[in-house]
C-alpha cells in the first residue's frame, strides 16, 4: 500500500477545514498549484507546516482574509497579449455593435488591469456609453485594489507598449496621470464598470452577457471543475454571446465546451453555437 506524503494529507484536511468552518470550496482545484500557495501561505504567516495554518484558520476569524488573498492569483497586466485585444476588436466589437446595450462580465478580474483595457478600449471604439462592465472576483483584497485603479509607475512602460500592440488610438497618458511611483487611471473609466464579489467555485449565474472574458483562471481547477464553470459561462451569456479564455487555457476535453465554436483559436475567443438553448 502506497502511504500519501505527510504534507499531501494536511493539504487535504486544510481544504476540507476551509469549507467547513468558512464555506470556501478548493477541493476543485489543481493540487500541484495549489499546494506551492498553501505553503508559501503558510510560510508569509509564520506558521512552520500547513498543519499550523489550519489551525490558525479554524481558530482565528481574522485570518480568513489573509488566507482568500494567498490562495487567489491577482497577476495581470494591462492589455495582456495585445494580440488577443486587437482580434476582440476586430472580430467581436463589431458584432457587440449591433446592440443596444452590452453587457460584458470580466469574470477574475484580480486587480483590474484587463478591466481597464477593455474600457478604453471600448471607449475608443464608441461602444462604452452603452457597455456595462461587471467585473468580479472572490478575493476582496484584490476587488480593492482595482476599484482603485492605481498601478506601479514600474508597470507603465510595458502597459503602454501593450496598449499600442493591441491596436491603441493615442497613448497610455491619454487615460493616466503619474505621481509618485504610481499611475492612476482616469476616474471616467469606472462609470460603466461595476465590481463585485462573485466565486466561479459557489456561484451561480451572474449576468446576461454578451461577452465573457476569464483569462487564466482555469488554469487553475480540476477538469471537472472547469468544465462546471464552462457550464456557468455557457448559461450567462446570450445565444451567439462570446467568451475569451487565456492562451494556455483549452476546453476542447469538456463536454459543455460541445456548444462553443472557436472564432479565433490562437486568441482563445469562443461563440455559444446559435443553436444552444442558453
Amino acid at each position: 500500500m502506497n502511504r500519501p506524503d505527510p504534507e499531501d494529507v494536511e493539504l487535504e484536511l486544510f481544504v476540507r477545514a476551509l469549507q467547513l468552518r468558512h464555506g470556501y470550496d478548493f477541493s476543485g482545484y489543481a493540487r500541484a498549484s495549489l499546494k506551492r500557495r498553501v505553503q508559501n501561505l503558510a510560510m508569509s504567516l509564520s506558521c512552520r507546516t500547513i498543519s499550523e495554518l489550519t489551525a490558525k484558520l479554524l481558530r482565528e476569524d481574522g485570518c480568513l482574509p489573509l488566507v482568500i488573498a494567498g490562495l487567489s492569483v491577482p497577476v495581470s497586466e494591462m492589455f495582456r497579449n495585445p494580440t488577443v485585444f486587437r482580434a476582440l476588436v476586430s472580430e467581436v466589437f463589431p458584432v457587440l455593435a449591433s446592440y443596444p446595450h452590452i453587457n460584458i462580465w470580466q469574470a477574475g478580474c484580480a486587480r483590474g488591469e484587463e478591466v481597464y483595457s477593455l474600457a478604453i478600449l471600448l471607449e475608443e471604439a464608441g461602444l462604452y456609453e452603452r457597455t456595462q462592465i461587471y467585473a468580479t472576483d472572490f478575493n476582496d483584497v484584490a476587488l480593492g485594489a482595482a476599484q482603485e485603479g492605481i498601478f506601479p509607475v514600474s508597470e507603465a512602460r510595458a502597459y503602454a507598449e501593450n496598449y499600442l500592440a493591441a491596436g491603441g488610438q493615442h497613448t497610455l497618458n491619454h487615460y493616466c496621470i503619474a505621481k509618485y511611483d504610481h499611475i492612476k487611471l482616469d476616474e471616467s473609466l469606472k462609470r460603466n464598470i461595476t465590481f463585485a464579489n462573485h466565486n466561479l467555485v459557489a456561484d451561480g449565474v451572474f449576468c446576461e452577457a454578451h461577452l465573457i472574458l476569464c483569462r487564466n483562471v482555469l488554469i487553475y481547477f480540476t477538469n471537472p471543475l472547469q468544465d462546471h464553470v464552462l457550464g456557468l459561462f455557457r448559461d450567462s451569456l446570450v445565444r451567439g454571446g462570446y467568451l475569451v479564455l487565456g492562451n494556455k487555457e483549452s476546453i476542447s476535453f469538456a463536454p459543455n465546451a460541445r456548444e462553443f465554436e472557436a472564432i479565433d483559436g490562437r486568441a482563445r475567443i469562443y461563440q455559444l453555437g446559435a443553436g444552444s438553448s442558453a
